[in-house]
């Protein structure tokens, strides 16, 4: 029976080619549309650790004794996160410093490069599953010993080395030669979390939360002394002895990440925090201790409103523009089953049942919404080949992924199926003796 649905809706389809191609038109537009928009939306919300976010956590401190307890920076002063750090107290942590750095290889006459650079800790690599192409990271003891060693980015590699294995050869950083012992994979978390500080990223503007991630990553034991007077310029509360340097400096510069499996470990980090704090207010080094906080990564990305506000306006107006189209398509599919309603009425008349005539009308809606479901993949895929284009940070990730190809078929299809019911119902609720006078 649903064969012969198909037959009759593919003769009416044909029957009418320009009331069908105004129906296949508007699900086509309002689908490339729409998809276009919740596929950037579903690139820029997305997870950038799935499967391990779920335990990384971001602690914060209020360090800042004019703060009025306020909101505690994003970040933390050195002695406090190196505090944190040290006491060991997650099954995981990490501290993390942005700073921008002058790097050349030690091949003679190399051009020297402005990169962006980590300085951080060991634990950073597995906490963050941090893919590696050639060697491996550093490891505790060479954070213990400051060790001279560095892992660098692919591209870096590629600039550098011509992409060849250059664990063991040198690159210098300032100036200071350090040994590779690391090549890392492509790796590009989406966004860019470990650097996001505030409602924004650490090297700038929004838009490099989708950019490409760091060139260069040091042990930030030695990192402390080889950029020494170089840190880029943080927030202070007081006027800094040394400026430009972490240690001792009444200063927010460092981030923590820390890795607390359960919900038992969550609740237990979250009362080190505080009894840290209790215990640095009596010692008269933080004024406000009831002022932490323990988020979750994706809280944390919620937090400070990672997405773009401008692509949550163009996704909500591109769902508003689909809902047009549907009304649309309702009015097209009922205009076109009452110009028919008198073949309708003759099934009727000859024993077919009101369900039957529904189910037709419907299948028809179906065929309609399936070919304007493979235009509108094509729009779609039109549509992120345009924003490619566009001069963003996130243009080269937006492509359309096996989740978002079967939503545009399932949307394309549901949005003519749901159009086409309120004709379908209408078109045999009619009774026959009404329809076939049209005849």
């Amino acid at each position: 029976m649903f064969g012969y649905y198909v037959k009759i809706a593919l003769h009416n389809v044909a029957r009418n080619k320009v009331l069908t191609g105004l129906m296949i038109l508007a699900i086509t537009v309002g689908i490339g549309a729409s998809m276009t928009t919740l596929t950037v939306m579903h690139l820029l919300s997305g997870d950038p650790l799935p499967g391990k976010s779920g335990d990384i956590y971001y602690p914060q401190i209020d360090v800042n004794p004019y703060s009025k307890g306020r909101e505690p920076y994003d970040v933390m002063d050195y002695r406090t996160a190196y505090d944190l750090w040290s006491s060991k107290q997650a099954d995981s942590q990490t501290m993390v410093v942005s700073n921008p750095v002058r790097v050349r290889s030690g091949i003679p006459g190399a051009v020297p490069l402005m990169i962006s650079s980590i300085s951080t800790t060991s634990d950073f690599f597995t906490m963050f599953d941090v893919p590696l192409q050639y060697g491996r990271p550093w490891v505790d003891e060479d954070d213990v010993r400051r060790n001279r060693v560095a892992v660098i980015s692919d591209r870096l590699n590629q600039q550098l080395f011509g992409g060849r294995n250059s664990v063991g050869q040198s690159v210098r950083v300032k100036d200071t030669n350090l040994q590779i012992i690391g090549v890392l994979g492509p790796w590009r978390p989406s966004p860019l979390f470990y650097k996001i500080r505030g409602g924004r990223y650490s090297g700038g503007e929004t838009s490099g939360f989708y950019g490409a991630a760091d060139d260069v990553f040091l042990p930030l034991s030695a990192s402390l002394e080889i950029n020494e007077g170089d840190f880029r310029p943080f927030t202070c509360w007081a006027t800094p002895d040394r400026p430009g340097v972490l240690e001792g400096a009444p200063c927010v510069a460092v981030a923590l990440w820390v890795k607390l499996a359960g919900a038992g470990r969550v609740q237990a980090y979250d009362r080190f925090l505080g009894n840290y704090a209790a215990e640095q207010k009596r010692l008269g080094r933080i004024k406000h201790d009831d002022n932490t906080r323990l988020r979750s990564l994706m809280g944390w990305l919620d937090f400070n409103q990672v997405v773009p506000s401008d692509v949550k306006v163009q996704a909500a107006l591109a769902f508003a523009f689909l809902l047009i189209c549907l009304a649309n398509v309702v009015g097209l599919l009922l205009a076109k089953f009452m110009r028919h309603s008198g073949e309708i009425g003759l099934r009727r008349a000859l024993g077919a049942s009101r369900l039957a005539v529904f189910m037709q009308c419907l299948v028809e809606a179906g065929v309609i919404g399936a070919v304007g479901g493979v235009l509108g993949l094509v729009m779609t895929l039109f549509g992120l080949w345009a924003i490619r284009i566009q001069p963003v940070a996130y243009a080269e990730q937006v492509h359309l992924d096996v989740a978002m190809f079967v939503a545009t078929f399932i949307l394309s299809l549901a949005t003519s199926l749901l159009a086409g019911a309120i004709p379908a119902y209408r078109a045999s609720s009619i009774q026959p003796v009404a329809q076939l006078k049209l005849l």
